[in-house]
């Protein structure tokens, strides 16, 4: 392998890893604030205020950021086709820390798909 795509499968992987950390993040600010959809503009406000006040919020922007500079970085080195191929690593990602972390139910299927993927990102860096 070149040198260069080790490094660049490395910061691929490194994005994955933030953008899967905030959105567990996210998740589980979300999960403790009760909002029914509604179109009272108003209700709307009251939970985005809410929302603002959580400080895991915060840190879910904070690796989304994170995961947003490493991106720009890669896609001016890489093909956007094998950026996003294997930038899918956030589906495996997801999968396992939703199920350890949030508790979160993964059917057969779901990990059927998840092997697909990692079959897939797996052709693509071998490419």
């Amino acid at each position: 392998m070149k040198e260069g795509l080790i490094l660049f499968l490395f910061l691929i992987l490194l994005t994955s890893l933030c953008d899967t950390i905030s959105q567990l993040f996210l998740k589980s600010s979300i999960n403790g604030l009760k909002f029914s959809i509604s179109a009272n503009i108003a209700k709307i406000f009251q939970f985005i205020f809410k929302l603002i006040r959580i400080p895991w919020v915060w840190f879910g922007f904070l690796f989304s950021a994170l995961s947003l500079c490493i991106w720009l970085l890669i896609l001016s080195k890489v093909d956007l086709n094998f950026a996003f191929s294997a930038d899918s690593m956030h589906y495996i990602f997801i999968a396992f820390s939703s199920r350890l972390f949030l508790k979160e139910k993964v059917g057969l299927k779901r990990w059927m798909g998840t092997i697909l993927i990692i079959m897939g990102i797996v052709l693509v860096s071998l490419g």
